[in-house]
């Protein structure tokens, strides 16, 4: 489909360009039209192509300009046959709707830059910021734009080349040029001083007069792309629940609209001067859940402790990065990952490790005992992603991906579930082809076992119950909405938000599970559901040596790991306790039948109280809960920050040199030299 669009634009305007030359006027028509047609199926089936086309200099812009000048040419070259000077008039509209464009440009530019704040926000009152609604998105973007407004001039001229009557041209060009001067208008309007928003030492000084007034104590800091978020997601409820006046930082503007639900505020400071201003805020503490180019930036801030979360904890180098010396202290779930940092020996000193388990797990369900007689055994696969290092062992999914989903999908009482990892062929293409592969694999799976569907009232409750949770998480924003109109429909949450929120996501989540046949195998991508559901559903997990098997142990049901390391299985174990209970699986998926047996009957799970050991080991003891554990961590650097604070100032006030002694009018001092007057 792709080609064919391709193929029919590039066609089109080569026809064109003969039938303008010539001329010969039903192939201008003929062509010019087949070029609108294939505009119209591109923006309406194909919009990836329109990022293509842009990256080849060949956007709406230059398109639409090109057919337009296709025209001219054809209507000047009909006049030398005619009457030349009649077009004139034309061409003279054309420019001057073309010289409209891109005015329009430029004043839509102008205001773009009085609507980029330099802080963003959620969950912030920001009225007295003056904020208001974005303008149309036809405004802010010149490709649609141009097309839109140019397409009665385009139409007008198409008429006039086929009936040779200016006035059709006149006419379009007029439509055109009319709609194109209440655009300019309607911008200029926006830049009047009455009607702009605050400006950037405004925003500023309300942003500091915020912090002020709303006194964070703890923060959680976050910097990456767009698929990262969940590494700053993870975190959120339990940052929730502690005691305090917790804040979500950010740096990248596109990273406020992929937090997911939450009450805490949230403010995005994407430069270092306007991040600097934390300093002499209250706030005192900072959890850093991942490693990032613009993490030494903040850790600049003297005033603060910086402590790093993770997002995951596994046997990879990352989770033993050299970069955690960086921070005041490193918080890991369990003693595993304190020995993982002593024996990796990369500055982290033992002193600086603090366990405080994983609190985020309270919503994995613990294990309730095998499928019951009759029932599918759902199996979840969740390979991890290829990672920067190459390493042919970190995903499973390129060498042992399709057999293992095979091996799963040709067993008849199997229903699977396969959550890729986000970042899957970001790196190694050969990933990212493994990973459509797999898919397909599913998808014919399907076919072929087919089956009973549930009735419609279970589609109906899990669209009413989606509604509910959008309505409370999206806020309803319409598309041409931008940063400083959604700052101003995310004012602080009522009471109670948070909890119609978790309400909301239990009652989806329990819809999404029922809406699906028992019988049929899931490719779970998006960002509902999340993973933790998916371990509630799975009676079984195969995965590789990554986090998500760490956090599964806290369910307590088997899993595997599949080997592609070419270790072999002593070593491989040996070399990676997270799979120390884990049965592990040989690329060719030659233990799978074995596997499912020891699931659908316990007296066969040699690794039941292993699974227990290494759960103790990778994410600490039950008790104290790891939320209590995780704000008593909270708590105590916070303490540690307010004593460096407080040394700190008497440091200061101890080197400020004495103020100067005060002169007073009257007599001379004793010390003071005599002033002698001329003779």
């Amino acid at each position: 489909m792709k080609l064919l669009v391709l193929g029919v634009l590039a066609t089109a305007f080569a026809a064109q360009a003969v039938g303008a030359l010539l001329p010969h006027v039903p192939l201008l028509l003929a062509a010019t039209a087949g070029s609108l047609a294939a505009e119209g199926v591109l923006y309406r089936w194909q919009r990836g192509m329109v990022s293509l086309f842009a990256k080849s200099h060949a956007d709406v812009t230059v398109r639409h300009v090109l057919r337009d000048l296709l025209l001219v040419v054809g209507l000047l070259r009909l006049g030398e046959q005619h009457r030349e000077t009649v077009y004139a008039p034309l061409v003279a509209g054309l420019l001057a709707f073309y010289g409209l464009h891109w005015a329009i440009q430029a004043v839509s530019v102008l205001v773009r830059r009085t609507r980029t704040p330099p802080v963003v926000t959620r969950n912030v009152d920001t009225r007295a910021l003056r904020l208001t609604p974005a303008p149309p998105l036809l405004l802010r973007r010149p490709g649609p734009r141009l097309a839109a407004f140019g397409l009665p001039a385009t139409a007008g001229l198409l008429a006039t080349t086929a009936t040779d009557a200016p006035v059709y041209g006149a006419a379009g060009l007029a439509l055109s040029l009319t709609v194109a001067l209440a655009g300019l208008g309607a911008l200029l309007l926006r830049l009047l001083p009455g009607r702009r928003p605050a400006g950037e030492q405004e925003v500023l000084d309300w942003f500091e007069a915020w912090l002020a007034e709303y006194r964070p104590t703890v923060g959680l800091y976050f910097s990456g792309g767009a698929s990262s978020a969940y590494q700053a997601n993870m975190w959120l409820e339990p940052l929730a629940r502690l005691d305090g006046r917790p804040l979500i930082v950010l740096r990248e503007r596109h990273m406020v609209q992929r937090i997911t639900a939450t009450d805490i505020p949230v403010v995005c400071l994407p430069r270092v001067s306007t991040l600097m201003r934390l300093e002499h805020s209250t706030l005192r503490v900072l959890l850093h859940p991942s490693n990032s180019g613009k993490t030494s930036q903040v850790l600049r801030i003297p005033t603060i402790k910086h402590a790093f979360v993770n997002h995951g904890e596994s046997d990879k180098l990352s989770s033993c990065n050299p970069y955690a010396k960086a921070y005041d202290e490193v918080w890991v779930a369990g003693p595993a990952a304190r020995e993982r940092y002593a024996l990796a020996e990369v500055g982290v000193e033992d002193k600086d490790v603090v366990e405080i388990g994983r609190p985020q797990l309270d919503a994995v369900a613990p294990y309730a005992g095998p499928p019951a007689p009759g029932a599918y055994t759902t199996v979840l696969y969740a390979p991890t992603w290829e990672g920067w290092d190459g390493n042919p062992g970190n995903t499973s999914v390129v060498e042992a991906g399709e057999p293992l989903v095979r091996a799963l999908l040709a067993d008849p009482g199997v229903r699977l579930l396969y959550k890729p990892h986000p970042l899957t062929g970001s790196v190694d293409p050969r990933a990212r082809a493994a990973d459509l592969r797999i898919r397909e694999l599913v998808r014919a799976a399907n076919r072929e076992r087919g089956g009973p569907r549930p009735d419609a009232s279970a589609a109906a409750e899990l669209t009413r119950r989606t509604a509910e949770l959008d309505g409370l998480v999206a806020a309803g924003f319409r598309s041409a909405a931008d940063q400083a109109e959604r700052m101003l429909r995310r004012p602080a949450p009522e009471p109670g938000r948070a909890g119609a929120v978790a309400r909301a996501t239990a009652a989806w989540e329990e819809a999404y599970w029922a809406s699906l046949p028992a019988w049929e195998h899931q490719v779970v991508t998006d960002a509902r559901p999340p993973l933790y559901a998916c371990f509630n559903q799975a009676d079984l997990l195969v995965s590789d040596v990554s986090s998500v098997i760490s956090d599964f142990l806290a369910s307590g049901k088997p899993y595997a790991v599949a080997n592609t390391s070419g270790l072999a299985e002593d070593v491989f174990r040996k070399s990676f306790p997270t799979v120390a209970a884990a049965t592990v699986l040989t690329p060719d998926a030659s233990g799978v039948p074995a596997l499912l047996d020891s699931v659908r009957h316990p007296e066969l799970d040699e690794l039941a109280e292993a699974r227990v050991a290494l759960a103790l080991r990778l994410l600490g003891p039950a008790e104290p809960p790891p939320q209590e554990r995780f704000a008593g961590a909270v708590r105590a650097l916070c303490a540690t920050a307010g004593e460096h604070r407080a040394r700190r100032a008497e440091r200061t006030t101890a080197e400020l040199p004495l103020p100067a002694p005060r002169r007073h009018a009257g007599p001379l001092s004793a010390a003071a030299p005599e002033r002698r007057s001329r003779p």
